[in-house]
């Protein structure tokens, strides 16, 4: 089973607004760390909470990834990345 990994536009943008090295861990992390474990949810936490509890982050270094996990389609829905200190907080 091939899982794949989508970016929301916004997700998309903060990755883009990421120095160029903090960005290329980050893709690289969720190829080889994410896209190779048996399920997506091995290299992850979840995110607690009524409204957060949807969600899983990915810990790249001082940089958080959150994203949605989508079994039935087998996409991983990336919502979000940025540094720990403001990625959990509204846009």
């Amino acid at each position: 089973m091939g899982w794949r990994i989508e970016f929301s536009r916004s997700a998309e943008r903060e990755l883009a607004a990421l120095d160029a090295k903090a960005a290329r861990r980050i893709i690289r992390f969720l190829r080889e760390r994410v896209l190779t474990a048996d399920h997506p949810r091995m290299a992850g936490e979840p995110l607690h909470g009524p409204d957060l509890g949807r969600f899983w982050k990915y810990r790249v270094g001082a940089y958080r990834v959150i994203a949605s996990i989508e079994d039935a389609v087998v996409t991983i829905h990336v919502v979000r990345v940025g540094h720990r200190s403001q990625v959990y907080r509204d846009r």
